[in-house]
């Protein structure tokens, strides 16, 4: 079975577990940054399908690899999300804009 896409890292060694054969390669950098891009929109896709709790984990797993990929830490995400939430807000009111006048 042709796959050709990014899977987490343990995914080689189940499906070793299982009898199969993975064969993989490790990306380089540029190719990673890109297929997680790629697999951030599968996982998206994934919960939207969904709604499922775990289908939103995966999106946030691909959220932080490209964070890290990009060179940044999670603490750097952390306080650019806060930094925004505090000057922006939330959706916590659900609030809907129709227009501008």
């Amino acid at each position: 079975m042709e796959l050709h896409k990014l899977v987490r890292d343990r995914i080689p060694e189940i499906i070793a577990d299982s009898g199969k054969m993975p064969v993989t390669r490790v990306l380089a950098q540029d190719e990673y940054r890109c297929c997680l891009r790629a697999k951030l929109d599968e996982e998206v896709a994934e919960y939207h399908a969904s709604g499922e709790l775990e289908e939103l984990a995966d999106v946030l797993e691909v959220v932080c690899a490209l964070c890290e990929a990009d060179g940044h830490s999670l603490d750097e995400l952390t306080e650019a999300y806060r930094a925004k939430h505090e000057a922006r807000g939330g959706f916590r009111e659900r609030i809907f804009l129709i227009r501008t006048e």
